[in-house]
């Protein structure tokens, strides 16, 4: 609003001295005994200030300022890349076996094992090139990004931030990021202040109030630094972003230095021109690294579980080798008997190598289970893993390309970093979840007020609407109702807009209300120069909110000085100001224009109703009932009210105040607190205020499909406690009614303790304190006996120090499991990483971490999967993430829809695999049965390469790419079928013995029924018997047909591409028959001519193919039917709902164990809100 408009010329310019802010309670400096550690262990740390080049400096071998965050180096790529390949116990088995080729006992020749091992090794070290050289060029841009540094003379020259040095002395330009930590000396305004965005930090856009020593204040010109010299002496690299130690050495005077002023890497300077600042940890001694963590090597559960698969497969193989070999020693040995006479004459064992040696017979034996373990490689897929990571990257493409996890708005499509964990989105048992920038917008909205007892506002939350839909009756706006175009501000109500509070019963109390809401906050304005339009920064959005409310309700703020601050309203004011945290208020001290000295007040009601007078309690109950149906609604509320103070009392107050606050002293901070307890009290009620925080869009469904789909949600964050269960009732994660268990360091016992000399007793107390509280949680829970009673564990950052310690962990992991909801509040970035870690190892179940800052990348690559929000806040946590989406709402697709489908089609790709190598494997051994187990192969040793590679495997990797056992919509109309995954149903041991125990019946059905077949009857025209090149084509036919139908048979959703794959596979089978029989005998060998000459012409061979191919899936089919009618699976169920909607199939997906009650979100809110009302009517029944 313009103070020039005509339609507000009787405004008048307020301005208000003498503001002073500062906050206490939660951070005590605690000066002198700090200062008193400079010097000792973990303070030893020595800044020669504008001399970095200075010898004794040079001798401290600081590291440089370069970072990385890839896995490998060019050095360390081939060693750890073929470390990660050799992790694959399947890959160690091919290697030996491609090692055993180049040897004459192989079965087959060695370039038909050597060459598809290369390339399964190579493909994959390729992908994994692939994805760290990305790193690598973010990594090249940060580290050569330009910072001002001085130079001598007076000049500051660009130089690249991989060259800072500790002791250099930078100039940072508005809207920079600081390159290191820095401790700031001067900026561009007289006082030394700055103001900081940490968004890359802790995802809070709100900016930071920083102030240099007055020492150093006046340094604000390059040419100030020219002779400049000081030594600073602090802590050693640490990873606690909120507290510093140390001191600067400036003309022999010591000055303490405190967070106040530190500035962090990766951080932003906003609404400052400039500052200088000098380098005190760079690269990896930075506080922001020393939060993050290596980048692990992520592998599956499905995966692990695959290896110990292949463990069984490798012992199976190795026992049909041992088995096979005794036989054949045996029988070799018998081949020339006591008296010389041979008994298999035709084999001529007495001329005969050292392989079938009967007078060497356990030497031969030896060498022919050698042999064994390479012909029955077969039952171990070779191709498997290259088929993974392909079917796992065209997972990825389809992930990246979903339109329905595309943010148009900032044109951000969801990014798949890494393809090695897409089965395990669809196994997510735990969400540990940042809160600002993640859950929310990090935008407050001002919607409703309660003044006078009477409530205003006629806007509607998110959780009101998504309530009313849940009951299906739809909240709409009244047809007056317009939303303000505002950003801030969704307040409508006629009676006190545009000036009409002026005619409300009460406008004395409105106006008074209006002044706390545009004078009570550390909002800093931002005049555009072209429009006149005014911006606000503030320490948190709410204060945000407030401001651009009181603008827009008559009262504009629009300038602030470090002397003054003033407004479009009124008459001249002026005061000072405190601020606590830990007391959650914030009081103005103002004189009007009679002369009168006011105490503005705001903070929440828990500490304000008790400072009320007893005739300042008019409003009371009315008050009382709005903010209840404010937090109903989601809302953030606090509490206004003011109090006259007479000269002498302000005088007083005013010189205590002054006196506590230049007090250099431990009890510094106790003694503000207590002199600003002595006036704040008697207050008079005016009212309360309630903002929205904004959360993105679609989070509270989100959060409600997640939970019913059996899911989790942990909320980690860096806020304050209130601020994180206000969100909490905003996304429906706590509701009214729902137990809280909270665990909090603020307790007055903890604060009486925290004044004691002895650290150490204090330490064993608090931790006493917090046990004793966590048991209180326990013994809470094991109390309940309602099957819907739900509990919300709630704990902060210094109690979670404790709570995470090793004999204390288990206990409090117990509660939090007990409980519906956990929020954990002030967490630093390696708290998150802690709690995630723990939760990962001790409940042994999928954990996903998602954050939007860098406090959130240990969290991230702690967890099983870590996603990363590509939104307004930074890039560090995409970085580090596997996945990055750009909104939290997109997570109920990619978990529900394509978490599900990965694992669903990764699960049966891998079991059918197995399958049919096990199909195909062990028709080999029984061949070997007849052929004395020598090693002798029934197939063409290019025939047994290809079975993997061409005419088997596509289909399965079609399968595992297009397969679609449920619809998207379906999968999210019905999240219990995420349970499948949950409960890894469907790669459980029993559906892996399904699947193994089906693929060696059908070898048996195929091998015996072709041997029964065709072993004595004549097959060609002439008379002739099979030989083994006939038999061994028609035998590998069989088993092309039966395990590609197979795949036919089990498919729920069939395409082009499918059906191409699938007979195709069956096709080249045939086209390879032709065309390799019709090369070179030399090159052929036993597939000269068999099917143009032997196998096509023959009627029976046609005959047998079809009739082992039904006896086959005939076993399968019965077995699929009976198990989809009596004892379907989750998915089986919404099938048959989707063809005929049986209420009968309904009902059972509710019967199953694995079914639990919701106990938040939505739909858990309305199901309590109707249960209580039931109870009621009852009650008045």
């Amino acid at each position: 609003m313009a103070s020039g408009s005509s339609s507000n010329s009787r405004r008048k310019k307020q301005h208000i001295g003498k503001i002073h802010a500062f906050t206490s309670g939660k951070a005590s400096f605690r000066i002198e005994s700090e200062q008193s550690l400079i010097g000792g262990p973990g303070f030893s740390r020595v800044v020669f200030c504008n001399d970095p080049d200075n010898p004794e400096a040079t001798s401290l071998d600081y590291t440089d300022n370069h970072i990385k965050s890839t896995k490998y180096t060019i050095y360390s790529f081939l060693p750890r890349s073929l470390f990660e390949q050799f992790r694959r116990v399947a890959n160690i088995y091919f290697l030996l076996c491609s090692i055993l080729s180049f040897l004459p006992l192989s079965p087959y020749t060695s370039s038909s094992t050597v060459l598809p091992f290369l390339l399964v090794i190579g493909v994959a070290m390729g992908k994994e090139a692939v994805e760290d050289w990305r790193r690598q060029r973010q990594d090249i841009e940060v580290n050569n990004r330009l910072v001002k540094v001085h130079y001598g003379d007076s000049l500051f020259t660009n130089i690249k931030w991989k060259n800072l040095r500790v002791g250099d002395i930078v100039r940072i330009e508005k809207d920079q990021l600081f390159p290191a930590d820095l401790i700031l000396l001067s900026s561009s305004f007289d006082v030394g202040i700055c103001y900081v965005e940490t968004t890359n930090l802790d995802g809070e856009t709100n900016l930071k109030l920083k102030q240099s020593l007055e020492s150093t204040s006046k340094l604000n010109d390059d040419s100030c630094f020219q002779n400049f010299k000081a030594v600073i002496r602090c802590e050693d690299p640490n990873a606690n972003l909120y507290s510093f130690v140390g001191s600067i050495e400036l003309l022999d005077q010591q000055n303490p230095l405190t967070p106040q002023q530190l500035l962090l890497r990766d951080s932003k300077l906003r609404n400052t021109d400039y500052i200088y600042g000098v380098v005190i940890f760079t690269g990896q001694d930075t506080k922001v690294v020393q939060n993050s963590t290596p980048p692990p090597s992520k592998r599956s559960r499905i995966e692990r579980r695959m290896d110990i698969i292949v463990y069984f497969l490798f012992f199976t193989l190795v026992l049909m080798a041992l088995i096979g070999s005794i036989f054949f020693g045996i029988a070799t040995s018998h081949d020339i008997n006591k008296d010389g006479i041979m008994t298999r004459w035709y084999l001529r064992p007495d001329k005969t190598t050292i392989y079938y040696d009967p007078r060497k017979a356990p030497i031969a034996a030896i060498l022919q289970c050698l042999t064994a373990l390479m012909l029955y490689g077969y039952l171990i897929p070779i191709s498997l893993y290259i088929s993974i990571e392909m079917v796992k990257i065209l997972q990825c493409v389809f992930i990246n390309y979903d339109i329905h996890m595309y943010y148009e708005e900032a044109d951000k499509p969801a990014r798949a970093r890494t393809s090695n964990l897409n089965e395990e989105l669809g196994q997510v048992e735990t969400i540990l979840s940042d809160k600002t920038g993640t859950l929310t917008c990090n935008s407050m909205e001002f919607i409703k007020c309660s003044v006078a007892g009477v409530s205003y506002g006629r806007g509607i939350t998110e959780v009101e609407r998504a309530m009313a839909n849940r009951k299906g009756s739809p909240l709409i706006e009244g047809e007056n109702y317009t939303k303000p175009s505002v950003k801030g501000f969704n307040f409508v109500d006629e009676r006190i807009m545009n000036g009409n509070w002026v005619n409300e019963p009460r406008p004395d109390v409105i106006q008074k209300f209006l002044h706390i809401l545009a004078i009570c906050h550390t909002a800093i304005p931002d005049i555009n120069d072209q429009t006149g339009n005014i911006s606000y920064e503030a320490e948190s959005p709410d204060e945000a909110a407030f401001v651009i409310g009181a603008r827009e309700l008559g009262f504009e703020f629009y300038k602030r000085t470090q002397s003054s601050i003033s407004l479009h309203e009124l008459d001249p004011m002026s005061g000072a100001k405190v601020k606590s945290s830990s007391r959650k208020r914030m009081s103005v001290i103002v004189r009007n224009e009679d002369g009168k000295i006011l105490l503005l007040s705001k903070g929440a009601d828990s500490v304000m109703f008790e400072r009320l007078a007893n005739d300042g309690r008019e409003f009371e109950e009315q008050t009382k009932e709005h903010i209840n149906e404010y937090a109903d609604a989601g809302l953030r509320t606090l509490i206004f009210a003011h109090r006259e103070l007479d000269e002498d009392g302000y005088s007083r107050f005013n010189e205590e105040f002054t006196d506590a606050k230049n007090l250099v002293s431990a009890d510094r901070e106790e003694m503000i607190e207590e002199v600003a307890e002595k006036i704040e009290k008697d207050l008079i009620l005016l009212g309360a205020t309630a903002v929205e925080d904004k959360l993105q869009n679609g989070v509270p469904e989100c959060i409600d499909k997640l939970a019913q789909a059996g899911i989790k949600i942990w909320v980690l964050t860096g806020d304050k406690m209130e601020t994180a269960i206000n969100i909490g009732f905003s996304c429906s994660l706590l509701r009214q009614g729902m137990k809280q268990i909270i665990i909090s360091s603020e307790t007055p016992e903890n604060k009486a303790l925290e004044k004691l000399a002895d650290k150490s007793a204090v330490a064993v107390e608090l931790k006493q304190n917090v046990v004793s509280q966590i048991t209180e949680g326990k013994q809470l829970l094991a109390g309940s006996t309602e099957y819907y009673d739900a509990f919300a564990l709630i704990i902060d950052g210094k109690s979670l120090i404790y709570a995470l310690e090793d004999d204390v962990k288990d206990m409090f992991l117990e509660v939090a499991i007990g409980c519906s909801s956990v929020i954990c509040c002030r967490s630093s970035p390696k708290q998150k990483a802690l709690v995630t870690r723990l939760v990962k190892t001790k409940t042994n179940s999928t954990t996903l971490a998602i954050g939007d800052g860098a406090n959130d990348v240990g969290m991230l690559q702690e967890a099983d999967i870590g996603i990363g929000i590509s939104g307004v806040e930074g890039m560090q946590a995409v970085m580090s993430s596997d996945i990055a989406i750009a909104q939290f709402r997109f997570l109920e697709r990619l978990l529900l829809v394509h978490g599900h489908w990965c694992y669903r089609r990764l699960s049966a790709m891998i079991c059918y695999f197995f399958y049919k190598n096990i199909a195909f494997g062990f028709t080999l051994f029984f061949y070997q049965i007849y052929a004395s187990f020598s090693g002798q192969t029934v197939y063409n040793y290019w025939s047994m390469s290809f079975y993997n590679l061409f005419f088997t495997s596509l289909p399965v990797i079609a399968q595992a790419v297009l397969d679609q056992d449920v619809s998207a919509e379906l999968c999210l109309k019905f999240p219990l079928l995420y349970q499948e995954g949950v409960k890894n149903l469907l790669f459980s041991w029993y559906q892996i013995f399904v699947w193994s125990f089906n693929g060696v019946l059908q070898a048996t059905i195929i091998f015996f029924f072709c041997i029964q077949a065709m072993g004595q009857q004549a097959f060609r025209k002439g008379g002739q018997v099979v030989g083994m090149e006939v038999l061994g084509a028609t035998i590998y036919t069989c088993v092309v047909l039966v395990v590609n139908c197979q795949m036919a048979l089990f498919i729920s959703y069939f395409t082009f591409i499918q059906h191409i794959f699938i007979w195709g596979g069956i096709i080249c089978w045939y086209i390879f028959l032709l065309a390799f029989g019709a090369m070179n005998p030399s090159i052929s060998t036993t597939a000269y001519q068999v099917f143009i000459e032997a196998c096509a012409p023959a009627p029976s061979f046609w005959l047998i193919t079809l009739l082992v191919l039904v006896a086959s899936l005939l076993p399968y089919f019965v077995y699929s039917a009976i198990q989809m009618r009596f004892f379907p699976l989750h998915h089986q169920i919404i099938q048959w709902l989707s063809v005929d909607r049986q209420s009968e199939y309904r009902d059972l997906v509710r019967q199953r164990p694995s079914f639990k009650p919701t106990t938040v979100g939505v739909t858990a809110r309305f199901e309590a809100s109707s249960r209580n009302l039931k109870e009621g009517l009852k009650g008045l029944v």
